[in-house]
């Protein structure tokens, strides 16, 4: 069973994502994890940023590995855990645009499907291509979808004392940026199942997903 949740930032996709696997015994993979690990090396490394040449030399040398236990989900790069460094704020300004260059999505999306093949018990994967074009043949595909004043509300209560108007446009130009790039644009697969989260608590949100699942699994 492979279940694809795709969707922009804000809307609950990993902590939907995490909790549904949990439950139904799957595995779990944050693609995101994956962009924000490979930007961090990036940075570390005195990769121009501006230079999708640059990036995109360089986007094989390092080593990601994910570890896909929804209860404690792992990322390392080179072996170093990258799990903390990932979400500051230098890595979420600069994850777009070294996303956006193809031969990163080429690595990482070969890597997010090996992943996927080798989950003998089937897995959840979130991101924001999956259904369209990481897993185009995923069991179910859902579509996270959320107000942009609900989505930035969420986001600044995970970076405490963030403003929430400067988080609101900050995920409006992340929407635009990764929505509008050639390579794997942020978009929902025609055969995805729309969630609006915009009213929905988590908990609601995840007894949605997983219900979803299930009827799935039903019908298999």
């Amino acid at each position: 069973m492979i279940v694809a949740i795709d969707g922009p930032a804000g809307t609950g996709k990993s902590s939907t994502s995490k909790a549904v696997a949990a439950q139904l015994g799957l595995s779990y993979l944050d693609t995101g994890a994956q962009y924000r690990a490979i930007t961090w090396w990036m940075v570390n490394n005195g990769i121009d940023i501006d230079d999708p040449a640059a990036i995109a030399a360089a986007a094989g040398k390092p080593e990601i590995v994910s570890g896909t236990d929804p209860e404690g989900p792992t990322i390392t790069v080179d072996g170093v855990d990258v799990s903390a460094p990932i979400r500051t704020q230098e890595v979420s300004s600069k994850v777009s645009a070294v996303s956006a260059v193809p031969e990163v999505r080429a690595r990482i999306t070969e890597l997010q499907r090996s992943i996927a093949a080798s989950a003998q018990s089937g897995i959840v994967v979130e991101g924001r291509d999956i259904g369209t074009t990481v897993l185009p043949d995923a069991d179910l595909k859902i579509f996270l979808t959320a107000s942009p004043e609900a989505r930035a509300a969420r986001r600044s209560g995970e970076l405490k004392g963030a403003d929430v108007h400067s988080t609101r446009e900050a995920l409006i130009k992340r929407d635009a940026a990764d929505s509008s790039r050639k390579t794997s644009p942020l978009a929902k697969a025609d055969d995805a199942v729309e969630v609006d989260t915009t009213e929905l608590t988590l908990a609601q949100v995840i007894e949605c997903v997983v219900t979803l699942v299930e009827e799935k699994r039903a019908g298999k």
